[in-house]
């Protein structure tokens, strides 16, 4: 019985928080699906300038992660797989971390063999141009740079495929 009321105080405070991240308003225009994706830019970690509009007419996923995420380091590899099946179609990924140093991010990156670009939004402005207050989220974002979808938590390849399927080449699939 204890356990029931430790398991609903918990889940209550879980909402609590939840609520009290998205509610008031933000200085972040609030996105919604359908919407024009920001722009950004920045250096990746192999000092790459990227932006959102180098990748006009791609496909691109945003995730907004970090390292102490239990559901990051398990989805990581589908993220990893699923853009090396469709890289050659136009996908993009894009992993933006705004809470870890960067060598705490690069051992995150070697651990898990990421292959596509990686940011630190280290002062916060990608995440605020996207209204992210909690991570993992991701923001999928169609070729022509409007928002399909945004998921918070762990993400299933099921879902990408569901989502961006039809953006992506049907020749590339059965490679």
């Amino acid at each position: 019985m204890l356990k029931k009321i430790a398991s609903v105080f918990l889940f209550c405070c879980v909402l609590f928080v939840l609520a009290a991240c998205s509610g008031g308003e933000s200085a972040a225009k609030k996105l919604k699906i359908g919407d024009q994706a920001p722009d950004f830019s920045g250096t990746d970690l192999d000092g790459q300038p990227l932006s959102l509009a180098g990748y006009q007419g791609q496909p691109v996923i945003l995730r907004f992660w970090s390292t102490d995420c239990k559901f990051c380091r398990a989805d990581t590899p589908i993220f990893n797989q699923y853009f090396e099946k469709y890289k050659a179609a136009g996908l993009r990924v894009v992993y933006v971390n705004r809470h870890s140093d960067e060598a705490t991010v690069r051992k995150f990156v070697a651990d898990l063999e990421i292959g596509f670009p990686v940011l630190i939004d280290k002062d916060g402005t990608i995440s605020t141009r996207y209204n992210i207050k909690v991570e993992p989220q991701t923001i999928i974002i169609g070729p022509d740079h409007k928002i399909i979808a945004a998921i918070l938590g762990g993400v299933s390849e099921a879902e990408l495929k569901s989502l961006l399927g039809e953006h992506l080449s049907k020749d590339t699939e059965k490679r």
